[in-house]
């Protein structure tokens, strides 16, 4: 059946049993224990010692509540008691005996007062802790619907400062993250490295068909050799953050950076090289619209380009400058250029009416153009004309992320030859601007004949990667067969005095 029990105070048994409580327990706030103390009796009189006194009879019927040590009550009956009669002849009438005397209370009210407060204390000590956590979970509730009320507030400002733009979240975290950095990209007057090969990369622009779609600016250029890369990524519950990955390069160039800037701290260098009797190669790589053209043959205004702020017309300069020096003064030596595109791995001679032309090695193991046109030229303004006419003959088309994309690799070089009867090669200075490689998903819309182009463009760059990856490691084999970039360029990644310089858009 179902067990009934009574309810009993934690504090009375330890109270009773202190042995029991733990060190750390307070006996002095336990409640006190009602001890059994006896009524006083009403001892019995003798009639004879006490004359004309007598004992009053007690009541049978009258029942005694007794409190015993633990806390039952025991009846006591006074019929049980056995009192000696006196003699009735010496027993006053009850009727005439003035009322017992009241025994005075065992607890009186200044005793109940400990009790009472030490059931407070004891109430209270209980209640305090769960009161405590009670309010602190509050008071955390209402901290946390306060802050998630501030956050949809401002993200309903930001939604409203650029409506309509699907991205707004992302850029807005990354406009914090730029507000956190202390940016110092590089600028004129810093130093410049001279390493065998140089790696450097810079940043374009954002397009005015990037604008109208509400594309995010995702690089960052915080200093003069690192980029930072935002990605924009979304957990497992759709809470949106933001991955930032960094890339150290030799130089970095953030879009402000001019023509001039970046020419002085890639090319210039490869310059003083090439009158020392050195190789010296300068390649522009990347996805096509990114800037290469722009970068290498100069600022283009609609569909026409000027060709006096490119990198081919500041290397020129230079050339003539150092050619006109008093070091070099008396070696004896004249400039000739050369001008030709590969496509699809074929060459074509952009200043001959764009003849196809063959690679061959001769008895000595080198790589011969057959056919290339060598132009002599006496000055700048010759060299940026015959940059204007191969430009203008270049294969060009048009894919989905470039109206006007170069598809072949034109490679531009200033010849150095003693200025006598067999003219024997002194330097080359070998300018490329690389095709635009592309991304096989970009291509989906694309005909078949851009496909084949797009395969051959990023074949031919996979196997300058391999040349450029073999000459950091010195004396390992060098792929330069795998493609008609690299054979033609074989003798820019074979020797001592070969430099290199690869800049990435």
């Amino acid at each position: 059946g179902e067990t009934k029990g009574k309810e009993i105070e934690l504090e009375q048994i330890l109270g009773l049993n202190q042995e029991l409580a733990p060190s750390n327990y307070d006996v002095a706030n336990v409640l006190p224990i009602k001890k059994y103390v006896p009524r006083p009796s009403l001892s019995v009189v003798n009639s004879k010692a006490v004359p004309g006194v007598g004992l009053p009879k007690r009541n049978p019927g009258r029942h005694t509540n007794v409190v015993t040590t633990n806390g039952h009550i025991k009846e006591q009956s006074v019929k049980n008691q056995k009192v000696s009669k006196p003699p009735q002849d010496n027993l006053t009438s009850f009727d005439s005996m003035p009322p017992p005397k009241q025994v005075p209370s065992l607890l009186p009210e200044t005793a109940n007062k400990p009790i009472r407060v030490a059931a407070v204390q004891g109430n209270n000590r209980r209640r305090s802790n769960v009161v405590k956590e009670v309010e602190k979970l509050k008071e955390n509730r209402d901290k946390r619907r306060v802050q998630q009320a501030q956050t949809v507030e401002g993200q309903e400002h930001l939604r409203n400062k650029d409506t309509g733009n699907p991205n707004w979240e992302f850029l807005q975290m990354i406009l914090e993250y730029k507000d956190e950095l202390e940016c110092t990209p590089l600028q004129d007057g810093d130093p410049m490295a001279n390493n065998r090969i140089t790696v450097c990369i810079r940043k374009r622009p954002m397009s005015q068909k990037e604008f109208k779609k509400k594309e995010v600016d995702v690089v960052t250029v915080p200093t003069k050799d690192n980029i930072t890369i935002h990605e924009p990524k979304s957990k497992v519950d759709l809470t949106k953050y933001l991955e930032n990955q960094q890339f150290r390069f030799d130089c970095a160039f953030d879009e402000n950076a001019s023509n001039e800037l970046v020419y002085k701290y890639t090319a210039r260098s490869l310059v003083q090289s090439i009158f020392e009797g050195g190789m010296a190669t300068c390649f522009a790589y990347g996805q096509t619209g990114s800037g290469k053209t722009h970068t290498m043959g100069g600022e283009f205004h609609g569909k026409t380009q000027d060709c006096n702020n490119g990198i081919y017309a500041f290397a020129t300069r230079d050339v003539y400058k150092l050619l006109k020096s008093s070091k070099y003064k008396n070696e004896n030596l004249v400039v000739s250029c050369s001008y030709f595109e590969i496509y699809s791995g074929k060459v074509f001679d952009l200043l001959s009416g764009k003849t196809k032309l063959r690679v061959l090695e001769d008895g000595k193991q080198q790589v011969v153009v057959v056919g290339l046109t060598e132009t002599e030229v006496e000055s700048v303004e010759d060299v940026l004309k015959l940059i204007t006419n191969g430009n203008n003959l270049r294969t060009s088309g048009q894919t989905s992320a470039n109206a006007h994309s170069s598809r072949s690799h034109a490679v531009f070089q200033i010849v150095l030859r003693q200025n006598t009867r067999k003219k024997p090669l002194y330097g080359k200075f070998s300018l490329i601007d690389l095709a635009g490689n592309e991304r096989g998903a970009d291509t989906n819309s694309a005909d078949r004949q851009t496909r084949i182009e797009g395969a051959e463009i990023n074949k031919s760059l996979l196997a300058l990667k391999e040349c450029i990856r073999a000459l950091g490691r010195k004396g390992a084999h060098l792929p330069f067969r795998a493609s008609k970039l690299t054979q033609v360029l074989r003798d820019s990644f074979v020797g001592d005095k070969v430099r290199t310089c690869m800049i990435a858009m």
